[in-house]
């Protein structure tokens, strides 16, 4: 019986910042995702930093969990690290097995991951919008799910989290919300969603800013219904 196969990237480098700790909320994230019932053997859970070569084994990964961000401010522009042409293997490989029916887990600040190549924003089925995009000071936050109208929902009705509320993200015309964080007027913003239309499976979760969001136990039972819907053939 084949072991599934489940790669954590963690955000280093050109996919870290300041205010998020991968490193951490990864550890986390594989705590939550080991622990899945697949009626198979454990799950091989693997967190792997962002480095170049990073994805070269790509087709061996059952599911690709993607916990990285933006940019160290200034990173980039000093020329630290690979320059983009050193990177630029890592995205196509990305995008081809994305497309040719990857399953990808999103969480956080992946919305605001890779944005020098705008096929990311399709794979992930929206995005964080520099100058428009944002999000109310950290704190108690209950996301509302469409509970009858996908089987990560099913009989769930809403997450409780200590957590970021991102707000105003674009999200593509064919994505699938699931889940709504409201603000601080009162207004409802798409949270989680489901992405097929790039030609493989996607969900994307706003939250996980640090380890305390993982202590939600409504926050680790979403995860665990995406990861086990992402992995259904």
């Amino acid at each position: 019986m084949t072991t599934t196969r489940i790669l954590i990237l963690a955000g280093r480098g050109r996919h870290e910042d300041p205010w998020h700790d991968h490193a951490a909320t990864s550890y986390r994230l594989a705590l939550v995702l080991s622990g899945l019932d697949l009626g198979t053997d454990a799950p091989d859970v693997v967190v792997r930093s962002t480095f170049p070569d990073a994805l070269d084994d790509l087709d061996d990964v059952d599911l690709l969990v993607v916990n990285a961000g933006s940019p160290w401010p200034g990173l980039r522009e000093a020329g630290i690290g690979p320059d983009d042409a050193a990177w630029a293997p890592f995205h196509a490989r990305l995008d081809a097995w994305a497309r040719s029916g990857g399953r990808i887990l999103a969480v956080h600040q992946a919305a605001n991951a890779f944005g020098d190549r705008p096929e990311w924003e399709e794979v992930l089925g929206g995005r964080w919008v520099p100058g428009t995009s944002y999000h109310p000071p950290f704190g108690p936050a209950t996301v509302g799910l469409a509970a009858g109208a996908h089987p990560i929902t099913e009989g769930f009705g809403a997450v409780e989290v200590d957590d970021e509320r991102y707000c105003r993200l674009r999200v593509g015309p064919s994505t699938q919300v699931l889940g709504w964080v409201a603000d601080d007027d009162g207004e409802r913003h798409p949270a989680v969603w489901v992405a097929e239309a790039h030609g493989g499976r996607t969900v994307y979760s706003g939250l996980g800013h640090d380890v305390r969001a993982y202590d939600s136990p409504s926050h680790a039972e979403l995860l665990r219904r995406a990861a086990s819907w992402l992995l259904e053939r």
